[in-house]
């Protein structure tokens, strides 16, 4: 992980960037390997200091944070516990435990278009569950989607159910 450490009206000694490493130390073990660079910038103006931190990680992901305090320690210790709730946040949706199920969210992505044809839009992600073709009718029956893919527990194949304009429910078998 690469550290930029940059100073406005105070001079960088090596024990200022050795207090700077102590203190971002925990917050990079939280992203393992995923912390790509750290960008301090430290400010001293009249009685106080300042701590602007930016943490850039993996997928396109900045961590910022900005603080200040009596002196350069106490203004990185609060930055520090900004980023750490931050990277939190981050690491919950990556999860999938903070705000909505991975599974069933939108992607991140825009969508992808093809040269002139029509959007594809991916709406939700599930599990292929095996069942007889009889459990399959009464789950697309039931429920407001219109197609199932499901794994066939008489011949094992992946087989889609959905259903058809008039009403009644079409099945796509593979052939071996």
């Amino acid at each position: 992980m690469r550290l930029e450490l940059t100073g406005r009206q105070i001079v960088i000694t090596p024990a200022m960037r050795t207090t700077v490493q102590r203190r971002i130390a925990p917050l990079l073990r939280k992203f393992n390997d995923s912390a790509l660079s750290a960008h301090v910038v430290l400010t001293q103006q009249k009685a106080r200091a300042l701590a602007d931190v930016t943490l850039h990680t993996r997928g396109v992901h900045f961590l910022h944070g900005q603080a200040s305090g009596r002196d350069v320690a106490a203004a990185l210790g609060v930055v520090v516990d900004k980023l750490e709730r931050q990277a939190e946040r981050l690491k919950g949706k990556r999860n999938g435990k903070g705000g909505q199920r991975v599974a069933a969210a939108a992607p991140a992505t825009p969508p992808r278009e093809a040269a002139g044809g029509p959007r594809i839009i991916r709406t939700r992600r599930y599990a292929i569950k095996p069942m007889s073709i009889e459990d399959a009718a009464a789950v697309v029956g039931d429920g407001a989607d219109a197609v199932l893919v499901f794994r066939n527990a008489a011949s094992g194949d992946l087989t889609i159910l959905f259903r058809r304009p008039d009403g009644n429910l079409g099945l796509i078998e593979p052939e071996a």
